[in-house]
């Protein structure tokens, strides 16, 4: 478990229902390290936007507690969401006005200088495009609007539901490398849920994958790349699979008979030239050897099919 004080947000048994007949979610622990990237996962309908809602108290759990940058958000103070960016799904943006004026909108509420709004602007590179009406956005430039207003006042923590939706490839390069930029040069701590896994996969330290309101799996990324290596196999074809086969399981190598080769679980790229070594001084012809990775989407659909 992770140390609390190194946590930027917590949740201790967190439960979630609409209705009796409708729990959404079950016993929830998340545990996001301060200063991480955590990507949230998890099917569509997992639960993973009413999550986000009961972390930025817009829905009050049924059972458990929720502490964010170190405060309880049942009782948290107006000072803790100003320092909480947010972006959960489409964002709610005035047609009629310009994105300028949206963000001018928002900044006047919250006392934030126009200053931040031009600079808000030119980070999201939609300078040139700030005096058009909103009407006339595309989808990916109203998920720009929508991230700009989430970072108009400099937050702490950023909690994104889908940023990349709409983008084209360009766009989601773009928002990857802002978001990295975010983290690593202004400390900001990121949650970002997105159904994109090879996107995910490029941006964040941590994971945690949530399906049918459970938490299946959650940890660092090093440690889920640790899960991948373990379900990624040599696949071998040889002209004496059985010789084969008790070749490499006398040397206490975890090893199958699949449909068409031999499967033996991947370790290093060492284990490689042993196998070699191995089946050629037993007198067994390799015709093949191929290493059959496991992608993320695969290990993500594991945990799932678990559940």
């Amino acid at each position: 478990m992770q140390n609390s004080d190194k946590l930027i947000i917590e949740t201790n048994h967190l439960s979630f229902g609409f209705s009796k007949d409708k729990i959404v979610l079950q016993d929830i622990n998340l545990q996001i390290p301060r200063g991480s990237i955590y990507g949230f996962l998890g099917p569509n309908g997992a639960g993973k936007t009413t999550t986000i809602r009961l972390l930025l108290n817009l829905l009050k759990p049924d059972h458990g507690s929720i502490t964010v940058l170190g405060e309880s958000v049942r009782n948290a103070s107006v000072n803790l969401f100003s320092r909480i960016g947010a972006l959960i799904e489409t964002p709610s943006l005035y047609e009629h006005l310009t994105g300028f004026d949206n963000l001018q909108v928002t900044a006047g509420i919250r006392n934030i200088p126009k200053s931040r709004v031009l600079e808000v602007l030119e980070i999201l590179q939609l300078s040139r495009d700030a005096d058009k009406h909103v009407k006339n956005y595309s989808l990916g430039m109203k998920q720009r609007i929508g991230l700009a207003l989430a970072l108009l006042s400099s937050p702490d923590l950023l909690i994104l539901d889908e940023p990349t939706n709409g983008l084209d490839p360009n766009g989601i390069i773009e928002i990857r490398e802002l978001l990295l930029h975010l983290n690593r040069d202004r400390g900001v701590t990121i949650l970002v849920s997105s159904h994109l896994l090879s996107e995910i996969e490029k941006l964040v330290t941590h994971i945690g994958i949530l399906d049918q309101g459970k938490m299946v799996f959650q940890g660092s990324l090093k440690h889920l790349q640790a899960i991948r290596q373990e379900q990624s196999v040599i696949e071998i074809s040889t002209d004496r699979n059985n010789v084969a086969m008790e070749v490499l399981l006398n040397n206490k190598l975890v090893a199958k008979i699949g449909k068409e080769f031999l499967e033996v679980q991947y370790l290093d790229q060492f284990q490689v030239s042993a196998i070699i070594g191995l089946l050629t001084k037993a007198g067994v012809a390799i015709y093949r050897m191929q290493l059959i990775e496991s992608s993320l989407e695969q290990t993500f659909l594991s945990f799932i099919n678990k559940n």
